[in-house]
């Protein structure tokens, strides 16, 4: 979900920047008779970014066009609206240096736009992308700069609510660190969009009782903050997974292992990860001691115990890492950790059956068990990762040996924005010629002798035998190739092209290749970054399935800014998942 922060800064290579410094189409426009947009510095799933001029008085500011969308309903439309409106209201009740600053709200036309302070430079996930890591002086300075900034949000009854990398930017010239993308911010008393049915965050930031759908406080945005320091020190979240359900089984169930990157901010971490909001750490004193790590290079030693319930073992306990306590106090499950494969290749629904997620490591899970289970992936599976399909994951918080985790066999249907069939998220199979479009999809029956679910509004190209869907803009491309099957099969082919990456793809990096199966066929999948088609856009990853079928050799792949990788994962996932031949 778009706001202020869904666009890439000046470096191209992170979203979440209202920044400077890119490359984009010049615009003549005025709106409200005094912002002169001049140019296009990113786009993101709301709206355009551009830098323009405040004739009135005459300084470069940042103006958020809200996108219409054609699709959308008229009251879809108005709650579109009213998302960006709300974000501009919250924010600017806001003073701090660590906050961005909105400085109007206009519509013209219909069209909403938001009027920010320009902050010339690329956020905190461009930075990890281009760079990697930080190191752990870096880190503990930004947190507590975002502590500051939280806790004054907070003490507004503000919730930022979707606190992550690409959500914070990073001033070019003075290194200041700034909070943006208030748009699904809670503010005290208003009306969420979680209450009308949508889930909005982002899943591997998000805490686990915002998951469960209960009433949550400032502790989640202390959750969310754990998150991003572990993916600033190692480069990648600590709940990144293949796919949607194993990310919710990461949060909630997983024991956390930190990355030994994670080592010299660990008792910070660890206590932002408490599973129970009660026992989290709380802003001043995880403040406390990322200054006094600043200060000495060292981290206080923790030895006071922190109430909670059940007696659990508080901060004193840091040493046994393996241990996390699970959601509401009761203990990891089992330390069960999820096989991780291509969404491709998850276990399908029987025909008429309904699609349900089961927690990983728990596939023989028995029903029954005191205590109430908590419903969460109906709204949040289809909300975040849009799948076109009914989903249900149960979290037992029975008594002492009661309740187990979810059982199939129970459903709810909410109706999605957008799909993303996954590995854990089992999504009803079509027949082989007559593949269904999850909602917000269109089929595309390719001359070539294929068809699968690309997004609507995405246009078909060529370029020799390679079929591309592409969305408005270029930001996302789905690709197809078929052709001859190669020596050594698909897992072969996909080596020799990771080898010639760097021959075709300038500043190729990061790439792996992974034997996996679809369909039950040999499969190769391979993940690479390079450096994109120009420096405004940045950094694009690009993900690729090969495989073998029909005596012929296919290729689906989904490529985008590093930026809007998630999202261009699940274009990958739903593009795989119906791929059919014909």
């Amino acid at each position: 979900m778009g706001s202020l922060g869904d666009h890439a800064g000046g470096t191209g290579a992170g979203g979440g920047s209202v920044g400077g410094g890119g490359s984009g189409r010049g615009n003549t426009r005025v709106i409200a008779g005094r912002y002169r947009l001049e140019e296009r510095l990113a786009r993101g799933g709301m709206g355009v970014v551009w830098r323009a001029t405040d004739h009135l008085l005459g300084r470069q500011v940042a103006v958020k066009e809200l996108a219409l969308d054609e699709t959308l309903s008229e009251s879809e439309a108005a709650q579109q609206r009213e998302l960006t409106l709300r974000e501009a209201r919250a924010v600017a009740q806001l003073r701090h240096p660590h906050i961005i600053v909105v400085h109007d709200v206009v519509v013209q036309d219909e069209h909403p736009y938001v009027v920010m302070e320009l902050i010339e430079g690329g956020s905190l996930a461009g930075r990890i992308a281009r760079s990697g890591p930080l190191d752990a002086h870096a880190v503990a300075r930004i947190g507590i700069d975002l502590l500051g900034a939280l806790r004054t949000a907070h003490a507004s009854g503000i919730l930022h609510r979707d606190l992550k990398p690409a959500n914070v930017l990073l001033e070019t010239a003075t290194d200041r660190v700034v909070l943006t993308d208030f748009g699904i911010a809670q503010v005290t008393g208003a009306t969420t969009l979680t209450e009308v049915g949508s889930f909005v965050g982002s899943p591997e930031y998000t805490a686990p009782e915002r998951m469960a759908g209960e009433r949550t406080g400032p502790e989640s945005d202390l959750w969310s903050l754990g998150a991003l320091l572990v993916t600033a020190l190692a480069g990648e979240s600590p709940f990144r997974r293949d796919s949607i359900g194993g990310v919710l089984h990461a949060v909630i169930y997983e024991e956390l292992r930190p990355p030994p990157a994670a080592a010299p901010l660990l008792p910070v971490v660890l206590g932002l990860l408490d599973r129970d909001p009660e026992r989290r750490l709380d802003a001043a004193e995880a403040e406390r001691l990322l200054r006094a790590y600043v200060e000495t290079g060292r981290m206080p030693v923790v030895t006071r115990e922190r109430p909670g319930r059940g007696g659990r073992a508080g901060l004193s306990g840091l040493p046994g890492l393996s241990g996390l306590p699970g959601l509401h106090g009761r203990p990891g499950r089992g330390g069960h950790t999820p096989t991780r494969h291509h969404p491709s290749t998850g276990p399908r629904t029987p025909a008429g059956g309904h699609p349900h997620i089961e927690p990983a490591g728990h596939p023989h899970a028995k029903p029954g068990g005191q205590g109430r289970a908590v419903l969460i992936a109906a709204a949040l599976v289809a909300a975040v990762t849009g799948a076109g399909v009914s989903a249900v994951l149960l979290l037992a918080r029975g008594g002492d040996g009661g309740g187990t985790p979810g059982t199939p066999g129970t459903s709810a249907s909410v109706p999605p924005p957008s799909p993303s069939p996954t590995v854990s998220v089992t999504t009803k199979t079509p027949g082989p010629s007559t593949p269904e479009a999850p909602r917000g999809y269109r089929i595309a029956k390719d001359p070539e002798g294929f068809a699968l679910a690309v997004p609507e509004g995405f246009r078909r190209r060529t370029d020799g035998p390679r079929v591309s869907y592409v969305s408005p803009g270029g930001t996302y491309r789905i690709g197809i190739k078929k052709s001859a099957p190669e020596p050594g099969g698909p897992l072969a082919a996909q080596r020799r092209a990771a080898a010639e990456g760097p021959r075709d793809n300038p500043g190729y990096r990061d790439g792996r290749v992974s034997e996996t199966t679809r369909n039950g066929r040999p499969a190769a999948l391979r993940e690479f970054t390079w450096n994109g088609f120009d420096d405004a856009e940045g950094a694009r990853r690009t993900v690729d399935l090969c495989w073998e079928e029909g005596g012929r050799m296919y290729s689906v792949w989904v490529s985008a800014p590093v930026a809007y990788a998630a999202q261009a994962r699940r274009y990958f996932d739903a593009a795989v998942d119906t791929f059919v031949r014909r």
